[in-house]
């Protein structure tokens, strides 16, 4: 499939454009503007109010104005200084000042005694009244050429507004007229306007409600937007569902055991979930779920639940964490469980060599080993299962959407269950997730300690760690947390190698460990190891411990310049405590004296210990982009629609493209070619590929 013809003009050169020639278009491309339709996606920042005044008089400088006058007297410049033109409009006289004006321009285009419109900033100079170089001089029957609000856009360097507003109004004059892919009744709903008018009137505002997110044009523009975004994942998801998957259907025999053997009952989230994924697996088409849960909501149950229904259906399943520490923890939290129902589970990682890793390799073949726990190293090309039915993924947000397709691609008809312990806004988990379906953990399981949080200033050390001093001796054990690893020029941050010498002189040699993410594998292991075994009671750590490790006995967590972290990294970071039966305490040191944002974070994590709560502050103070971090998001990068204005309208999308799929698989109805061509507009190739043929 090609770009339809009609969208050739909006994926010209830059240089078609009035007033863009070649040097133009490379400072343009700088700032990713390289065809007209960049330009109509980069919308205006602000505007300047310039409707017509009769007089400067009543104006409050500085002040932009607008108003009509008449030439009076040039004053030349005198040496370095400017040269003045003083004009008069219907109350009042003031000076138009020109520095560097050349030869006889002046004279030209302000000809004493004669009418003009002039529009530009107004100052006070020494009590005088003055415009320096106006935006606009005017001729009085050219009045039409000044706008009465005129758009302000965001400028690159060497780009001038007058060049860029020229430029996208030739972008809009190659607009052509497309046909509708919204929902006819939503567009009627929301008494939106039609893609081309939309344009229109976002590019040419009548005053700053225009500027809103929330205008009609706007709002339709970032639906737009959205929803190419949205159909992309729908077709995804639909291709998955179109593949036949393998129908795993349990007794429930081996579930029923191992429920029976846990000093607790599940939630009821936990059951529904269960539930959810139970009849996805025995359903014909392959599943695809995430499961989302607040730390220490218990999906690693969830997630076990779901590999015994692989086993009881006669096949295998994988359980892959992200790092070797984490595969180990589910091996221990998970092995004595499997082993008193009688499945047989085993753990692979890159450490496995030799001999030791054939045996597992070969066992692995036969289907003697049901569960499979490790890292990436479970997919490597010479790992060979038996009958795999089921794929756990764990800590989602370092396996986006390419990397699903990828897991997909292996061409088993695998389940795929997703666990991710970060709460994500709903707005954002659509735009990351939408391909797949959600189970949500929204309960804690009965037992979970309430954590009480303290903020303190990083001049109270001293009795922190004499504190600590008190509680090791109880028997207890803590997390030091340290942003930054080795003494840095740049940053007055603690290091943790500092901290870490400093508390084994205050504690005790034996008592004290250090992790930190530069270590080689082994050594960081062994250091976590001792304090799981309680060997060391206090691990100083950098932020390496923040994913799923599992310490009961820790009950303090000791963050040091809090300030300087994420709302969700706290959140993650302070769920490392309160898993066990001891009171949990969380203390965010943090140095004086603090921002704003800096405040309002830790104030909202004292507030509370809801991550969905905290995922939406997080989302409201910092924006989408840095909540999950560009780079390893698999968020997209929208030109027009702002995740956080717009929350409603993604979620409307989504809809929006799963009901048009489900009625126009192939997208051969008329609004289904309108939708090719809105994915065309919206550059969504991967999306265009997964269209069946026809």
């Amino acid at each position: 499939m090609s770009r339809p013809e009609i969208l050739f003009p909006l994926f010209a050169d830059l240089t078609v454009l009035d007033g863009v020639g070649p040097k133009s278009a490379q400072v343009f491309a700088q700032a990713r503007l390289e065809r007209p339709r960049d330009l109509l996606f980069t919308l205006p920042l602000s505007g300047i109010d310039r409707t017509r005044r009769e007089t400067i008089r009543d104006v409050t400088a500085p002040a932009t104005v607008t108003v009509e006058v008449t030439v009076g007297r040039h004053i030349p410049a005198a040496g370095k200084g400017p040269a003045r033109v003083e004009v008069a409009d219907a109350r009042t006289s003031f000076f138009l000042v020109f520095f560097h004006a050349r030869g006889d321009w002046l004279s030209r285009h302000l000809p004493v005694g004669e009418r003009r419109i002039v529009s530009g900033k107004i100052e006070l100079f020494d009590g005088v009244a003055q415009m320096v170089h106006p935006d606009h001089v005017v001729r009085s029957d050219q009045a039409d050429a000044i706008p009465a609000f005129e758009p302000v856009y965001p400028l690159t360097a060497g780009v001038t507004q007058r060049t860029i507003a020229r430029a996208t109004a030739s972008a809009i004059d190659r607009a052509p007229e497309l046909g509708e892919w919204a929902d006819p009744g939503l567009v009627a709903r929301e008494g939106w306007p039609g893609w081309r008018d939309a344009l229109v009137a976002a590019h040419r505002p009548r005053d700053a409600g225009d500027l809103s997110p929330e205008a009609p044009a706007r709002r339709r523009l970032a639906y737009d937007e959205l929803l190419a975004h949205q159909f992309t994942l729908a077709l995804a998801r639909a291709q998955k569902r179109a593949r036949r998957g393998v129908v795993s259907k349990g007794d429930g025999r081996r579930r029923n055991e191992a429920l029976a053997q846990l000093p607790y009952d599940p939630t009821a989230a936990q059951r529904r979930a269960i539930d959810e994924i139970a009849a996805d697996m025995a359903a014909a088409r392959r599943m695809n779920r995430l499961l989302q849960g607040d730390v220490g909501s218990g999906k690693t149950l969830v997630a076990f639940m779901a590999l015994l229904i692989a086993v009881e259906a006669g096949g295998q399943g994988a359980l892959m964490a992200p790092t070797e520490i984490l595969a180990r923890q589910h091996l221990e939290a998970l092995q004595p469980l499997a082993a008193s129902v009688g499945v047989a589970l085993e753990i692979l990682t890159g450490r496995d060599k030799g001999a030791d890793r054939g045996l597992k390799l070969d066992a692995l073949k036969r289907g003697d080993i049901q569960i499979l726990v490790g890292t990436h190293a479970v997919f490597q090309q010479d790992v060979a299962f038996r009958d795999l039915r089921l794929a756990v993924v764990d800590e989602q947000h370092r396996f986006g959407v390419r990397q699903r397709l990828e897991l997909g691609a292996k061409g088993a008809a695998v389940d795929v269950l997703v666990m991710t312990a970060t709460p994500i806004p709903r707005s954002l988990s659509l735009a990351q997730y939408g391909d797949m379906d959600v189970s949500i953990l929204d309960e804690k399981p009965p037992g979970r300690q309430p954590v009480q949080t303290a903020l303190l200033n990083v001049e109270k050390v001293d009795a922190v760690v004499a504190r600590l001093r008190a509680a090791i001796t109880e028997g207890r054990q803590a997390y030091w947390v340290c942003p930054l690893v080795g003494e840095s020029e740049v940053s007055d941050l603690v290091a943790a190698e500092e901290r870490f010498k400093s508390l084994r002189a205050a504690l005790g040699e034996d008592h004290v460990g250090l992790v930190h993410g530069q270590m080689p594998p082994a050594e960081k292991d062994a250091a976590m190891a001792r304090f799981v075994s309680g060997e060391t009671s206090v691990l100083v750590a950098t932020t390496v411990i923040e994913v799923g490790v599992n310490v009961p006995n820790a009950s303090i967590m000791v963050i040091e310049r809090a300030e300087s972290f994420g709302l969700a990294q706290l959140h993650q970071l302070r769920g490392r405590v309160g898993r066990g039966a001891a009171a949990s305490t969380c203390l965010l040191l943090y140095q004086a004296p603090l921002g704003e944002a800096a405040r309002r974070r830790l104030e909202i994590l004292r507030q509370t210990e809801d991550g969905f709560r905290i995922a939406e502050e997080d989302l409201a103070l910092r924006g989408a982009g840095d909540l999950i971090g560009h780079a390893q998001s698999g968020l997209p990068k929208f030109r027009i629609a702002d995740l956080e204005r717009q929350t409603g309208l993604m979620k409307i999308a989504q809809d929006d493209a799963r009901a048009c799929l489900a009625a126009d698989p192939d997208l051969t109805s008329a609004r289904g070619q309108a939708v090719r061509v809105l994915l065309w507009l919206m550059e969504q190739d991967k999306a265009i590929r997964l269209i069946s043929v026809g």
